[in-house]
C-alpha cells in the first residue's frame, strides 16, 4: 500500500513547519515569499487544511523546491530503490489530481513523477513553480491538453512534451478517460 498523503497529512505539515523553521522564517515571512495567505499557512501546518496541488507548489516555489521535491523530502529517507509500498503519494482534494513521487531520493537533480488527472479535471501553477528546472511531460494514456502561457499543446499517448521559459501553465484531461502521464523534473 502506497503512503497516501492525503491521508496522513502530519507528515507534509510537519515537512513545510521545518522547512520554513530550517530556514528561520516566520510564518508572515512564507506568506510574503509565497503569495498565500498567514491563516492558509498556518492552517496547513497544523493539518486543519488540506492544501490544494496549486498551493503546495507555491510554497515549495518559496522554498526553492519543486512540488515533487516537497512531497519527497516529506515521505523519503534515501536508498537505491524506492519500492512501490513506500512511494510518496499525494491527492489533490480539489481535483482528484494524484501523483506519485518514484524516483529514490538522491543527490542527483532529477525527480520522476507519475501523475493521474482525472478526466475533466484541470490544475493549474505559477511560472513560479517551472524556475530553475526543465520539464519533460509523457503522456501514457488518455488525453493531455497542457496550456502553457498562450500556447495550448494537445498530447495523445507516447507523446512527449519539453516544457520552455518559465510560465503560468495548466494540465487539462479533456476525457474520456483519465489523463496518465510521467513528469521528468530536471534542476538547474
Amino acid at each position: 500500500m502506497s503512503i497516501l498523503i492525503d491521508n496522513a497529512g502530519q507528515v507534509l505539515a510537519h515537512r513545510v513547519k521545518k522547512e520554513r523553521e530550517a530556514r528561520g522564517w516566520s510564518l508572515a515571512d512564507l506568506a510574503e515569499r509565497s503569495g498565500i495567505s498567514k491563516a492558509m499557512l498556518s492552517n496547513i501546518e497544523r493539518v486543519a487544511a488540506s492544501p490544494t496541488a496549486g498551493t503546495l507548489a507555491r510554497i515549495a516555489s518559496a522554498f526553492g523546491l519543486t512540488l515533487s521535491g516537497l512531497v519527497a523530502r516529506a515521505e523519503q529517507d534515501g536508498g537505491q530503490v524506492l519500492r512501490v509500498a513506500q512511494q510518496p503519494v499525494w491527492r489533490d482534494p480539489e481535483t482528484g489530481y494524484v501523483r506519485r513521487h518514484v524516483s529514490p531520493q538522491s543527490d542527483m537533480p532529477t525527480d520522476l513523477v507519475h501523475v493521474t488527472l482525472p478526466a475533466g479535471a484541470s490544475v493549474s501553477f505559477p511560472a513560479s513553480s517551472y524556475t530553475f528546472v526543465h520539464h519533460y511531460i509523457w503522456l501514457l494514456g488518455g488525453r493531455l491538453d497542457f496550456i502553457e502561457g498562450e500556447t495550448r499543446h494537445e498530447l495523445q499517448p507516447g507523446d512527449c512534451l519539453k516544457l520552455g521559459a518559465p510560465v503560468d501553465c495548466t494540465y487539462h484531461a479533456p476525457g474520456p478517460d483519465d489523463a496518465v502521464y510521467l513528469v521528468v523534473v530536471m534542476r538547474q
